[in-house]
């Protein structure tokens, strides 16, 4: 008789505690902060810092991991400066680099100066863009290439974003290329 009191019991407990539970809604949570986080919104005020904002400035003589600082500034004089002394870093283009050049010129800048750089693009033959030059008609060396992809000039942007300096230097060295073949 003992047994079946223990037994209604534990069928009583499983029926009550399986009739509790409600798929919509979530358990008991133990440790919240697991689960909702504690977290600040950019610029919103914070007493975690000196000056009350959460959106903080890096600090002072820090730069960006993987940043590869650049000496001439983005002014005319710079340009004039790296036409005249920046050097390309690479000793000489293999075969593999110089694919990889054409195929970065191709994606880039083929499409406003031409694949010949003769300034016949894609986009200038259509008429979206107006005035880009050919390699011919200019003086550049490797170092005012680089600076212009670094920077960019007049209506073209820099590409320093999406490529990286020494992609830059292929491009440049496939510019001047290209610039003797015309």
């Amino acid at each position: 008789m003992k047994s079946l009191y223990k037994i209604t019991f534990l069928v009583c407990i499983t029926i009550l505690v399986s009739s509790c539970h409600d798929n919509s809604r979530p358990n008991y949570q133990y440790m919240p902060n697991m689960y909702e986080a504690v977290s600040y919104e950019t610029y919103q005020e914070s007493n975690a810092f000196k000056n009350g904002k959460e959106g903080q400035l890096p600090p002072v003589g820090t730069i960006n991991r993987g940043f590869e600082p650049y000496d001439y500034e983005n002014s005319t004089a710079g340009y004039d400066l790296a036409k005249a002394n920046l050097q390309s870093p690479l000793d000489s283009i293999s075969e593999k680099d110089s694919d990889k050049s054409k195929e970065l010129y191709e994606i880039y800048c083929a499409i406003c100066h031409g694949n010949e750089g003769n300034g016949k693009g894609k986009l200038v033959t259509q008429g979206k863009y107006l005035g880009v030059p050919s390699y011919k008609d200019r003086v550049i060396t490797e170092g005012s290439v680089f600076h212009v992809q670094t920077y960019g000039l007049n209506s073209m942007g820099s590409y320093a974003n999406q490529l990286n300096s020494h992609e830059r230097w292929l491009v440049a060295s496939y510019v001047i290329n290209l610039k003797s073949k015309l």
